[in-house]
């Protein structure tokens, strides 16, 4: 029967599409999730799958279903998959690269293919070197990581501000080919499964591949797995070969440094000082390709022109996982991402604003702890203030007050597409007041080269 049955790519399928019978392998497997919302209560899950010709795409079940295929699907098998359905993927929450995502409910077939496994491919992993993170502190973006176990600390249990649910923890420390190493904090079940595994194994320096880790700012940059992220132990890729070899020949005898060190909040954002690649604003705005194949970052020093006090500066957000929020039927709010409604939510920043130095002006995004540096107070503290009616109107002047004051911003720059015409988009990485001792020393080096140059 498996010989016979006709398999379509999963580059093929659209909503629009009659049967169909896929093979892929479950590369992610998300945890069961729990959910609760003006419809009722419920459980989730989620895996990404992958064909024969490396495409991916999400699968999502609900209740029934997700009772049913949470212990069928296994991380790694292969399976012939049909019955399922196709809508256009929410891009703001998507997790692979497709234009649609899959749901599968109780009436769907999944039926293993073991036998045919061979011909679809493992998990791909697309390596970060450890001294290349700071690009990716706080973004959306994920990253895979490979290295060589430092240490491995004992679980911790961490409650959660949020629900007040207690989680365990497990920090490793991972060194690369880079001379670098970072912290990368296993959580929940990772923390108990494989972070057991390695604590014991920990005297033998193993090799750790990670795929999808978050990249925060604790201690400069650091690292953290969510319920995607996949780890393996002594993988058999090139990659692990490699990293072994070089730390078995030297590695061991090399002295390490943590990438994060000498980083302060303010100056981290792509792992580089707010004086490096420092440039005038009219170097960004005049140059329209900046940023085309991937963002662009720079330093620079400016004030803050104009603030528009009339635009969308906040948007309402989840207490649990920071993403927008909707009103909720019957009262209270909906969060999407974490599938369950709030009787309350906070305020966070997307504001935009005028900046300008000595060669010119332009308008740069800045999202909620930058803006918060900005403005000098949280946005819930902002919308108070702008909806209390006095004499003296005190929103207006909070946003006067953050106006004409020198800061050093690291940006990044990219090109955004709308009305399909593409536009240039700077957004605020880090902001920091000048230090005029520090500024004065920049210049006068600066000074010195072009002497020197001359």
């Amino acid at each position: 029967m498996a010989m016979t049955r006709r398999v379509h790519p999963l580059v093929s399928l659209n909503p629009y599409q009659g049967n169909w019978t896929i093979k892929v392998r479950v590369t992610s497997k998300g945890n069961m999730r729990t959910y609760k919302n003006a419809r009722g209560e419920g459980c989730v899950f989620n895996v990404e799958l992958t064909d024969g010709d490396g495409t991916q795409i999400q699968a999502t079940m609900f209740n029934e279903a997700a009772k049913k295929f949470y212990d069928r699907f296994e991380l790694g098998k292969v399976y012939y998959i049909s019955k399922g359905t196709l809508r256009v993927a929410n891009k703001q929450f998507k997790t692979v690269q497709n234009d649609y995502e899959m749901t599968l409910n109780e009436n769907s077939e999944v039926e293993e293919a073991s036998d045919e496994a061979a011909c679809i491919p493992e998990t791909k992993f697309k390596f970060v070197p450890i001294d290349q993170l700071g690009p990716y502190v706080n973004s959306k973006d994920l990253v895979d990581v490979i290295g060589i176990v430092q240490s491995v600390s004992p679980t911790m249990s961490i409650r959660r501000k949020s629900n007040n649910e207690t989680v365990p923890k497990r920090d490793i420390v991972v060194a690369d080919e880079t001379k670098k190493t970072v912290v990368v904090s296993l959580w929940n079940e990772l923390a108990t499964t494989v972070g057991q595994e390695l604590q014991d194994i920990a005297d033998k320096s193993p090799v750790v591949a990670i795929k999808s880790l978050k990249v925060g700012d604790f201690q400069g940059i650091s690292l953290s797995t969510l319920g995607k992220s996949i780890v393996q132990v002594n993988p058999v890729i090139s990659e692990s070969k490699k990293l072994r070899n070089w730390y078995d020949s030297e590695g061991k005898e090399t002295s390490m440094a943590s990438v994060g060190s000498g980083l302060s909040p303010s100056t981290k954002s792509g792992g580089r000082s707010m004086y490096s690649d420092r440039v005038s604003l009219a170097h960004i705005t005049s140059n329209p390709s900046l940023g085309e194949d991937k963002p662009a970052f720079f330093s620079i020093r400016a004030y803050i022109s104009f603030i528009k006090p009339d635009q969308s500066m906040w948007y309402r957000a989840c207490k649990t996982c920071n993403k927008k929020m909707t009103d909720a039927l019957g009262g209270g709010y909906w969060c999407e991402g974490c599938q369950k409604n709030d009787a309350e939510c906070s305020l966070r920043y997307i504001m935009v604003v005028k900046v300008s130095d000595g060669s010119g002006e332009g308008w740069v995004s800045s999202f909620n702890e930058e803006a918060e540096k900005i403005i000098g107070c949280s946005a819930d503290e902002l919308d108070l203030l702008k909806s209390q009616m006095g004499e003296e109107n005190s929103y207006q002047l909070k946003l006067k007050e953050a106006t004409w004051t020198p800061h050093l911003f690291r940006v990044s720059v990219s090109q955004n597409e709308y009305n399909n015409e593409k536009r240039q988009r700077i957004t605020v990485r880090a902001t920091a007041p000048v230090d005029f001792a520090a500024e004065s020393k920049f210049l006068l080096e600066e000074i010195s080269k072009m002497r020197a140059s001359q």
